[in-house]
């Protein structure tokens, strides 16, 4: 059945993977984190800094597991790994429900929560797409992604409104039921073609993990991610309390990251649209600059409306740059070592998210402000756009077939 058409049941996985994905670290995590940290920080007597650590915490976790976790999807059934992922992310993330007013209960539980954060992320449930998709795998990856969208639009005001009501403890617990009552169904649902082989042409022309971290595209790409997962994690964990401070009232803090969502959704779906349509990196360019302005305009945000526009500009920018990374490294360097190689962005991204929320918290409890750090790090997220346009034309399929003939000689880092 052709890809183009609807009743693909690549489609039916793709949708699949998008739910999974929406209650998954690196979207039930990570957007809640922001409306968790003041509750947390005023029970305990704990500073944002060492609160914000948790966070770098589970970042760090993700950055050393990611490589390994990409071998085992290259090598073993995609079930193999997200089912059991599924599981411990759920039941870890329940369990802080039950935290102690010591910080290292909170950090041991983040460090779990990252270890097996991207068996219920991207980088594993990007893999099964690939194999389903190769004319509309730009759009079948922005699906993926508009779960972490959606995720971003409703789950910060789903926690906000579960604090509220029952407070931050039951709210844990009831967020990590979530995960288990509806993630680990769908996952077990979520397969690779039974098409694909690893003889098929994608593997054929694909290239080694050695050959991959050599090659200098594939740098420029990790380069450009670092930068934007610096500004993003920071700009995104810190948001809700950025606004509050400056007199904003939580509920309204809590739909700006909502409405961030609301844009990472839209900016997700057209950037599949354009990927299948335009050259990938004049794209991430584009988004980009759109990315930078929105982290200047939250730099001296005062009102909910011009936190609205900045979390809209960072999620429309930051959002479709989440679907152009796996994209060009199936373009550039083929399925054959793909999840491999994909976990290594996954490395630099996770490092990157770990320093910029403890760098956010570090400049408020420094100086009482969040201002100088942001218009620095939208500089750096122009950059990182900039960098983009460095990268040459995909290769043609001769060049990556004579690759991969290549690389049978050279020495395989991976």
């Amino acid at each position: 059945m052709n890809e183009h058409n609807l009743a693909y049941p690549g489609w039916r996985v793709a949708l699949a993977s998008a739910v999974c994905l929406l209650v998954g670290f690196a979207s039930l995590l990570v957007y809640t984190f922001g409306v968790f940290l003041k509750p947390i920080a005023a029970e305990f007597g704990w500073s944002r800094q060492a609160v914000s650590a948790a966070f770098g915490v589970a970042a760090l976790a993700v950055a050393g597991c990611s490589p390994f976790l990409g071998a085992s999807l290259d090598r073993y059934p995609i079930r193999r790994i997200i089912l059991p992922c599924m599981l411990v992310f759920g039941c870890a993330f329940a369990s802080l429900a039950l935290l102690t007013n010591h910080l290292w209960h909170l950090y041991v539980v983040f460090a779990l929560l990252g270890l097996v954060g991207n068996g219920t992320a991207h980088l594993a449930y990007s893999r099964p797409l690939s194999t389903w998709f190769k004319e509309r795998r730009g759009m079948a990856f922005a699906l993926l992604m508009s779960g972490g969208a959606v995720g971003a639009m409703i789950l910060p005001v789903i926690a906000q409104a579960l604090i509220g009501m029952f407070g931050w403890r039951n709210a844990f617990a009831l967020l990590g039921a979530m995960v288990l009552v509806v993630g680990l169904p769908l996952a077990a649902t979520v397969h690779s073609s039974p098409t694909f082989h690893r003889s098929n042409a994608d593997l054929a022309e694909g290239s080694s993990t050695g050959r991959g971290l050599r090659s200098g595209t594939f740098w420029i790409i990790v380069t450009v991610l670092f930068f934007a997962s610096l500004s993003q994690n920071g700009s995104i964990t810190q948001m809700a309390a950025l606004l509050t401070d400056r007199g904003v009232a939580a509920s309204s803090a809590a739909l700006a990251v909502s409405v961030l969502g609301g844009a990472i959704l839209g900016g997700r779906l057209l950037t599949g649209w354009l990927l299948d349509r335009y050259f990938a990196p004049r794209v991430a360019f584009c988004l980009l600059v759109v990315a930078a302005l929105g982290t200047f305009i939250l730099a001296g945000a005062h009102s909910s409306v011009m936190g609205f526009f900045g979390a809209g500009c960072i999620g429309m920018g930051m959002g479709g740059e989440a679907d152009v990374t796996p994209y060009l490294v199936a373009k550039y360097f083929g399925l054959k070592s793909f999840s491999t190689l994909y976990g290594f962005t996954w490395t630099v991204y996770a490092i990157a998210g770990a320093i910029g929320p403890v760098i956010m918290g570090k400049a408020f409890d420094a100086t009482g402000s969040y201002q100088a750090l942001l218009s620095i790090l939208s500089i750096l997220t122009l950059v990182a756009g900039a960098l983009m346009l460095l990268l040459p034309r995909y290769p043609a399929p001769q060049q990556a077939a004579q690759a991969s003939l290549a690389s049978t000689s050279l020495p395989d880092l991976g």
